[in-house]
């Protein structure tokens, strides 16, 4: 696998996610491609309360995830701003609620569902703040909201070479946000992540500012299992992901 990063300029990122919905939509459905086949989809899960009213995936994309959440009983409304993910999700399953929608002006009532999730699509929003108080709107009091971001200290650093030990280093500002592009290629199969880094603070601040408690909070590593190279050790030691479930008081 290899990773090319950029500075991306201020191309509102649901623009780029469109440019690259058909890479995306290859790359997601490829089985075992990436992450989310082989740790992170199990890792985040964990996070999830029991289904109950109504589910709401944020940032749906081309649906694996509502799939997922179908498959273990949830009642779910899937929102993605991206037409060509609406429409691949769509035609993958015909019978799932699938809606063309931005994140910071979801298609939803208010206080229409007990859960909402963010998985992975929270960096790639541009007014990520608007996106918090949206999932806050639309979920009524006790209910829940469970994120998953590439984590910050992730998207801000990088290790210096691809061996186990090589040291991760932070060049520039953390606290600062700022967009990138990961292009990466992965068994003939190539893409590139548009997203914004922001600290950790940003995202509580937001949460914060719409209401939310915070109650769990995780940082998945590589587990062992996906280790599938020496080299891939290195990722044990720094987080790939933050997770988090929030409760709407």
């Amino acid at each position: 696998m290899s990773i090319t990063r950029t500075i991306a300029d201020a191309v509102p990122l649901n623009v780029s996610w469109e440019a690259e919905a058909s890479h995306w939509i290859r790359s997601a459905r490829a089985p075992g491609h990436d992450s989310y086949w082989r740790f992170h989809r199990d890792q985040f899960l964990h996070l999830l309360p029991a289904p109950g009213r109504q589910t709401v995936d944020i940032g749906c994309g081309e649906g694996r995830l509502t799939r997922d959440l179908k498959g273990l009983g949830h009642r779910v409304v899937a929102i993605d701003s991206s037409p060509s993910m609406v429409e691949a999700a769509r035609e993958f399953d015909p019978a799932t609620d699938v809606r063309l929608g931005d994140a910071t002006a979801l298609p939803l009532d208010d206080a229409c569902a007990d859960l909402a999730i963010a998985f992975m699509s929270l960096q790639d929003i541009s007014d990520m703040p608007a996106a918090v108080q949206e999932a806050a709107r639309v979920l009524q009091p006790g209910g829940r909201f469970c994120v998953a971001i590439v984590h910050p200290i992730n998207s801000a650093g990088r290790f210096e070479q691809a061996s186990t030990e090589a040291r991760f280093i932070i060049q520039g500002d953390y606290l600062s946000a700022f967009r990138y592009a990961d292009a990466v290629e992965r068994d003939g199969l190539a893409m590139t992540f548009h997203s914004e880094h922001r600290p950790i603070e940003a995202y509580f601040l937001a949460l914060e500012s719409a209401g939310f408690l915070v109650e769990m909070l995780r940082e998945p590593s590589l587990p062992e299992h996906a280790v599938l190279s020496s080299a891939a050790r290195r990722w044990q030691r720094i987080p790939y992901f933050l997770h988090l479930r929030a409760l709407r008081q």
